[in-house]
């Protein structure tokens, strides 16, 4: 929103770009890690417990530091989509996306006529409250939201070359532990295995001119291999963790020193 160039726009053009999943409700601390300097944050509303009042908040406290805030849904939802993009959120990631139907229909419900059918309000955030410029308003939404799916679970991932089809898709996600349990490895993200797999689909997804991404960095070994293999949209630990990672150092190495 009122940014020179979309994260949408920069996936296109080739950029690799790098973000957090968050899961603590909280706009001031959405404030802080987008302070960090981080190019995207992930909203989780499937695994984190926030509300779309809340989320409005963390979605403006990050687009004041410059990130880009996308928000993660649990499931393909007319009403949740329509919410997420209303408040101004950058963009949707959806997730138990398991078939090119289930693809299209987010597409479906992410773009404005003729792209899609998702339901016109000029009068929200994203609109800018007022009412102004209705077919400008269109256009942007539909040129800048980035549209993503997660592809979990074996059906899903089976449905990769299916699903790359999909017109106006903009990033695939391939969940890894969904991928391990897939080819029946249950939690190996890290297993040589896995991270095969994973570097096969990440160039079928860059061969079809979508982004790609699929992995959660706990180091700068994961991220270099990350964009190694090609992953455009590297993502990093959720903020809960982060913190819970700092704070738990800081208790161990003063247990070393009183001891």
């Amino acid at each position: 929103m009122n940014r020179a160039i979309s994260l949408k726009q920069r996936l296109k053009r080739g950029d690799v770009v790098f973000g957090p999943w968050s899961v603590i409700s909280s706009g001031a601390v959405m404030n802080i890690v987008s302070s960090a300097g981080f190019d995207f944050v992930i909203i989780d509303l499937e695994h984190g417990p926030t509300s779309f009042e809340t989320a409005e908040e963390m979605v403006r406290a990050a687009q004041s530091e410059g990130a880009s805030p996308i928000i993660r849904l649990g499931h393909i939802s007319e009403e949740h989509i329509l919410k997420s993009l209303d408040i101004g959120a950058d963009g949707v990631l959806t997730a138990h996306v398991e078939t090119a139907g289930d693809a299209l229909e987010v597409v479906a419900l992410s773009k404005y006529h003729p792209l899609g059918r998702r339901g016109f309000s000029p009068y929200t955030r994203a609109g800018g409250y007022s009412g102004g410029d209705i077919t400008e308003h269109a256009k942007q939404q539909n040129e800048e939201t980035l549209v993503g799916v997660i592809l979990e679970g074996k059906k899903g991932i089976e449905a990769l070359d299916a699903v790359l089809k999909t017109e106006h898709l903009d990033l695939v996600y391939i969940g890894a532990y969904d991928l391990s349990q897939a080819l029946g490895m249950p939690g190996e993200v890290g297993h040589p295995k896995i991270r095969k797999y994973m570097e096969k689909c990440v160039r079928r997804i860059h061969d079809a001119g979508i982004a790609a991404g699929g992995y959660v960095a706990k180091n700068a070994d994961d991220m270099a291999w990350m964009v190694d293999i090609g992953m455009q949209f590297v993502t990093y630990l959720p903020d809960c963790t982060a913190l819970y990672t700092a704070l738990r150092a800081a208790v161990e190495d003063f247990q070393k020193i009183v001891k």
